[in-house]
């Protein structure tokens, strides 16, 4: 499995518009074969910063993804949205369970 955990500082003033293409995103990549999961959240101490927590079956899984309309749609905007360098982070695991908390 690959995981990967986003961070993409937003523009203030362009934060609806980010929040909109990114709740198309999450909802196409959603759809894809291969995702295990794909979801996107604002950052509780930085609210102008979007965080993506991907999860994919593999490495097919994930390059599909990069290759699919909504991702390419989402790209296309943010040059114009970001406020600041992202930083993405890719883990590949080899194994996962739940922690009863």
């Amino acid at each position: 499995m690959i995981v990967l955990h986003a961070s993409f500082p937003i523009k203030p003033e362009k934060r609806e518009q980010a929040i909109e293409l990114t709740d198309d995103l999450v909802e196409g990549s959603n759809q894809e074969d291969g995702t295990i999961e794909y979801r996107a959240t604002v950052d509780l101490q930085h609210e102008n910063v979007i965080r993506f927590i991907e999860r994919y079956e593999d490495a097919e899984a994930l390059e599909a993804h990069t290759q699919t309309e909504h991702y390419q749609a989402f790209g296309e905007h943010l040059p114009d949205l970001l406020d600041g360098e992202p930083e993405v982070l890719r883990f590949d695991v080899e194994s996962m369970e739940a922690l009863d908390v």
